[in-house]
């Protein structure tokens, strides 16, 4: 006997829905500079070599994170890869101690210990961003697990980039949050490149979304460098998760500016060349939004100025505050590696 689900379309015309107000649109705008801004100070600061753990920028991928993050609660979970200054940035994370964390400093987010790699603000519900490829996707099936079974109404969102998809876990996460019909959205940042990679030299197809319609999770394909659309498309996603409806899959289709890791630009090294780069440039996410808001009459220049020179002075107080913060002491090497427990056991060589 045949078994059949139904499994209902949250995207079903959503590029057709009506343009969004003016205050959320001056919102994303506003969320996209400060990640943009704060990715080129910490570019020019990795270059200074004032910050010296491994940062990768997030820089040209500024509506992915803006667009899909502005529909989530303060208290629904995130999680996020290598690449995730935009996604702490945009659910609200403290700028002070991200930036502190990215100098090693004492006041950063993960105590000096993580680096840009490593970043948690609980509060914000920034449960904590994995290096390790596909890591962080089920510790987001994890949460949404805990969401379901606390009936609390809280969504979990994982962030992970195209490379992530051929990793076991994540078809095994997706799999059991579709089985289990968790409050969970999936979203794959495709830039095009696993590392140094590019996408069709290490696939076959270019068809990503289609592994969530194999699982039975409703899945779409998004120019992850239209704001709106992400954001639509984004809403739907966490209103259906909530709704109790089980979990959905984003493909946001966007381009990271500069190299895997590091503020290089990484032109003519059998990676990517120049024009590659800046055709993707030429469609950049902010300017496109700062087209309408301007050409729409919503705003004029001035306003949109004021609003980077705010971002900006968040910025440098931001970096002074790291600059000004203590590294961590040397008697806290050992601190958050043995339990207390077992260095009680094994005497101070233990600590």
């Amino acid at each position: 006997m045949a078994i059949t689900r139904t499994v209902s379309n949250p995207f079903e015309g959503f590029k057709q829905e009506s343009s969004l107000s003016p205050d959320l649109l001056l919102r994303l705008y506003r969320s996209m500079v400060r990640i943009r801004r704060t990715e080129e100070t910490i570019a020019d600061l990795a270059e200074a070599r004032e910050i010296r753990c491994p940062v990768h920028l997030y820089l040209g991928q500024e509506a992915v994170a803006a667009g899909m993050i502005a529909s989530l609660e303060e208290g629904d979970y995130l999680f996020g890869t290598h690449r995730s200054h935009g996604h702490y940035l945009a659910k609200g994370g403290a700028l002070r101690p991200m930036i502190a964390e990215c100098f090693g400093k004492r006041t950063g987010c993960a105590g000096g210990r993580g680096g840009s790699m490593h970043l948690i603000d609980l509060q914000h519900g920034i449960v904590g961003t994995t290096p390790i490829v596909a890591a962080s996707i089920p510790h987001a099936v994890g949460a949404a697990l805990a969401s379901k079974l606390r009936k609390d109404g809280k969504v979990a969102m994982s962030f992970f980039g195209d490379g992530a998809v051929e990793e076991g876990t994540f078809h095994e996460s997706m799999n059991f949050a579709a089985v289990h019909g968790l409050p969970l959205v999936f979203v794959c940042e495709n830039n095009f490149y696993s590392s140094h990679l590019q996408l069709l030299r290490r696939r076959r197809l270019d068809n990503i979304h289609e592994y969530g319609i194999g699982h039975g999770i409703p899945s779409v394909v998004v120019d992850g460098n239209n704001v709106e659309e992400v954001y639509v498309a984004g809403r739907r996603a966490v209103d259906h998760a909530r709704n109790g409806h089980g979990p959905a899959f984003l493909e946001c289709r966007t381009y990271r500016w500069r190299g895997h890791v590091g503020p290089a630009w990484e032109f003519n090294l059998t990676i990517r060349t120049r024009e590659e780069v800046e055709e993707w440039m030429a469609r950049c996410p902010i300017k496109a939004l700062q087209t309408k808001l301007l050409t729409a009459g919503l705003v004029v220049e001035t306003d949109l100025q004021r609003i980077v020179d705010e971002e900006n002075a968040q910025i440098q107080d931001a970096v002074q505050f790291a600059r000004e913060s203590p590294y961590p002491s040397e008697s806290s090497l050992l601190d958050h590696v043995y339990a207390a427990r077992a260095a009680e056991s094994f005497g101070e060589d233990a600590r």
